[in-house]
């Protein structure tokens, strides 16, 4: 038995020996062809909030809408439904953007909200007038009223605790439906 290993021991030994023996020049690898990478895609537009409205970055975008001032405090006063010039300049582009620009004929859902403090059905109100009078002056611009969708959180999605940050919760969303 022994001798049978010594014989078989180098027949599976010789193929080994002859591809390790094979090591001359290897055929050139192909070449793989990589695709060119596409252009990053431009950053996302930044949502407007001004001190009564916030809108949505793809009304920003789509309505080319420019801003001197973005994140200015306050938005409506504390009880108040009153439009600021800030939100009339804004809204004055919009309604532009979907009387005749790039979003014509498209609808706008406007989301009245409120600050924490206050009872939740004064605060529902409260947000209902708030959408109201961004619908109303829409509608003024020549948006149709059709196309305006007025609805209100109250303070149901407030964060604020202080006065610098209930400002920012006393708005009107404005987003494409």
């Amino acid at each position: 038995m022994h001798s049978h290993l010594r014989f078989a021991l180098p027949l599976f030994a010789l193929p080994l020996l002859l591809l390790a023996g094979c090591g001359g020049e290897q055929a050139p690898r192909p070449v793989a062809m990589v695709p060119k990478a596409a252009p990053p895609p431009p950053p996302p537009a930044v949502p407007y909030k001004g001190p009564g409205v916030a809108v949505s970055g793809d009304i920003m975008a789509a309505c080319n809408i420019v801003i001197n001032k973005v994140d200015r405090a306050p938005k409506f006063a504390f009880d108040e439904h009153d439009l600021q010039p800030e939100d009339r300049a804004v809204l004055d582009q919009i309604a532009k953007c979907v009387t005749t620009g790039p979003l014509k004929g498209r609808s706008l859902k406007l989301i009245g909200r409120a600050d924490s403090r206050g009872e939740v059905e004064y605060n529902f109100a409260l947000g209902e007038r708030r959408a109201d009078t961004v619908a109303g002056y829409l509608s003024q611009l020549g948006v149709e009223k059709a196309k305006l969708v007025e609805t209100s959180r109250g303070k149901l999605d407030a964060s604020g605790t202080e006065e610098s940050s209930w400002a920012q919760d006393r708005r009107v969303d404005i987003a494409l439906l």
